[in-house]
């Protein structure tokens, strides 16, 4: 990639597409899932490359609770087997692990996996991988306003600013890009705070076809549009 190219600072995706990339392949949905956690490795070693500091991946939604029993234990141990055995490679590589989402529901075994892999590179000052998993925007707006009401903080002393503290995504910096894969052009209740002024890319290779050239393409994409916030 040319270096002219403008780099997101914080690039955030919407891993669409990993069932219909199976069932075109007669195979069943969840080796599409299977197939989309080892696009990740790639994916992420490329964007740390080009100095990209912070990845969020959303990976499951509350609303994907309504998915088939079977599909969702088989997306839970995926996820288990990415935070118990990527983990340590990505600490060897300075990469810091974070969750944003609701711990409930997620079984015990998961929830210990997740809390250990954050605990493992909490000190890493390389690229930040966020995984938005039992994750969604509205809830977690709700569950930052419960915060706020239960800090006793005077409403009046509450901005944009003091807000965003009480989010998932307190210590990280707003998406500067977002990424959605698999065709469909919606936000899916992703990010709903932090995306507000982001730059959206929407393209429908399936995300385990999402290499780094269509990876090129979307940041080269970006690098040409002008971010004015509003303004002029």
């Amino acid at each position: 990639m040319e270096t002219a190219v403008k780099i997101p600072r914080h690039v955030a995706f919407i891993l669409d597409g990993n069932g219909r990339w199976a069932e075109q392949r007669s195979l069943p949905r969840l080796e599409g899932h299977r197939a989309g956690v080892n696009n990740i490795r790639p994916i992420l070693k490329f964007l740390n490359n080009h100095g990209v500091r912070y990845v969020t991946l959303y990976a499951f939604s509350t609303e994907n609770w309504n998915r088939p029993q079977e599909e969702v234990n088989g997306i839970f141990h995926l996820l288990e087997s990415v935070m118990s055995k990527e983990a340590r490679e990505l600490h060897k590589n300075g990469v810091r692990i974070l969750h944003i989402g609701r711990m409930d529901g997620l079984s015990p075994k998961l929830q210990k996996s997740i809390n250990r892999a954050q605990k493992l590179t909490s000190s890493n000052t390389g690229l930040t991988l966020v995984f938005a998993f039992n994750y969604g925007g509205r809830a977690e707006i709700l569950d930052a306003v419960r915060k706020f009401v239960a800090s006793g903080t005077p409403v009046d002393t509450l901005d944009e600013k003091a807000f965003a503290k009480y989010l998932y995504t307190a210590d990280l910096p707003d998406v500067d890009l977002v990424i959605r894969t698999g065709g469909e052009i919606r936000t899916s209740n992703f990010l709903i705070w932090q995306a507000a002024y982001s730059e959206y890319y929407f393209t429908s290779v399936f995300w385990p076809d999402f290499n780094e050239a269509e990876l090129e393409k979307a940041l080269l994409n970006y690098s040409q549009r002008q971010r004015r916030f509003g303004g002029l």
